[in-house]
């Protein structure tokens, strides 16, 4: 027998959103994994680097599958409940984690990093990465793409023309070379998501909390409701997330 919308609506309602970590979401919603393995190749850079900034690190989730960290290793989070649970994932592993605005001016001096990391950064201040770069120093992270799960936010807030052309990976690149940045790599992909129950829904927008910022179960029951019945109805509902790995590089003096 199916759960009731109210027993899914308070399971979503009642789930813990702090950090970066969707393993809550295992058997309600499934997302296409990119092919490039970020993780992967950012615990390579961070084994290699001397001294590496993490912007955007959330929880501390992605950053702590790094097997080796380089002397001198930091991270920077805004929200407190994430900044809270990054210090317990990260300290342990020798990373000082900076509770504070992730935007200009970053509190940390001209060329302090050769690596500065991050993963699905909600805002990119690339003047600010190039000043925090060392000569010669690299930029490597994997960005939210254009439109990405338009498919739920316009469910929720019908179209949303102007937002859906933010994000392009051409134009980010643009913006990392007018901050004086050469790009290295640029790889796009679209991914397939599929959500299986509402409370998926629910614990997704209280996490992504931009996607749809004003979301609340009051004032959205009713859309939920229709999308519920949706689901019952056709199946998974289908959205599609969009990513790029993106490197860039500060050159270095000659």
């Amino acid at each position: 027998m199916s759960e009731s919308f109210e027993s899914l609506i308070d399971l979503g309602a009642g789930a813990d959103v702090s950090g970066w970590d969707f393993s809550w979401l295992e058997g309600r919603a499934t997302e296409q994994r990119p092919p490039w393995g970020y993780a992967r190749h950012m615990a390579d850079r961070l084994a290699r680097a001397a001294a590496s900034l993490d912007i955007h690190t959330g929880g501390g989730e992605v950053l702590a599958e790094a097997t080796m960290f380089p002397p001198t290793a930091v991270a920077i989070e805004s929200w407190p409940p994430n900044a809270t649970k990054a210090t317990r994932v990260l300290h342990p592993r020798g990373v000082v984690v900076v509770a504070g605005p992730e935007e200009p001016p970053l509190p940390f001096a001209d060329a302090a990093f050769d690596l500065v990391t991050s993963r699905h950064p909600a805002t990119i201040w690339w003047d600010e990465i190039a000043r925090v770069l060392q000569p010669g120093g690299t930029y490597f992270a994997q960005h939210v793409g254009p439109a990405s799960v338009f498919e739920l936010i316009e469910f929720f807030l019908g179209p949303q023309p102007t937002a859906r052309r933010g994000r392009h990976p051409d134009a980010e690149a643009a913006a990392a070379r007018a901050a004086g940045l050469e790009i290295v790599d640029l790889q796009p992909a679209k991914l397939r998501i599929e959500i299986h129950d509402i409370a998926a829904v629910v614990y997704l927008l209280r996490k992504v909390i931009w996607w749809v910022p004003d979301f609340s179960v009051e004032e959205y029951r009713d859309r939920l409701r229709d999308l519920h019945d949706l689901i019952q109805q056709e199946g998974p509902f289908i959205a599609h997330s969009t990513r790029h790995l993106i490197e860039a590089r500060r050159p270095a003096i000659a």
